[in-house]
């Protein structure tokens, strides 16, 4: 593939509770997620969601359960694209998913540390796919990391006592060259 064959990047302005984070999707390594995930972005399905499982030093994870952790429905599962080279690093946007590789649908997660154990192929011989980078923002992403957690159910332990919404995801127009 050449260069002038590459995809153009996607840019996404997450407003949360606790401030804005731009992410810069990867359409070229990742197109089948990028897809989904911005197919999600436009039936508005983020928006009044939270972060339901914070990790600090490892992650933060949304895209799935509103403020009294209702599940939202979601479109079939994806197929995982953790082989596309892109890295489980600081400040990386990844695929969630269960113990089968190709059940991601809506639920993300931003890697607050780099989690090299998730890459491909991973314990699992698959990994979780990265699809993107925080651009702006990452102060944002360290504050929730550090937001009181508790034992809630239905998820149990790592969940944000005052939950952390996120109130909007939009896609933004690239810089025109």
């Amino acid at each position: 593939m050449t260069l002038a064959n590459a995809a153009e990047p996607v840019r996404v302005l997450m407003e949360t509770s606790q401030g804005n984070i731009t992410l810069e999707l990867n359409a070229d390594k990742a197109p089948k997620t990028v897809a989904n995930f911005v197919s999600y972005v436009k039936a508005k399905h983020f928006d009044g969601l939270t972060f339901h499982r914070v990790i600090r030093g490892f992650m933060i994870q949304g895209g799935g359960y509103d403020e009294k952790y209702n599940q939202r429905a979601t479109q079939k599962p994806i197929e995982n694209e953790a082989k596309n080279g892109l890295k489980n690093v600081r400040g990386s946007i990844a695929m969630a998913r269960t113990s089968d590789p190709h059940s991601a649908s809506s639920q993300f997660f931003i890697n607050h540390a780099d989690n090299s154990n998730l890459d491909f192929p991973s314990f699992d011989g698959w990994g979780y796919a990265v699809f993107g980078q925080v651009t702006e923002g990452m102060d944002v992403v360290d504050k929730i990391a550090e937001v009181k957690t508790g034992n809630i159910a239905p998820f149990g332990r790592d969940v944000p006592v005052t939950p952390i919404v996120i109130t909007h995801v939009t896609i933004i127009e690239a810089p025109k060259k």
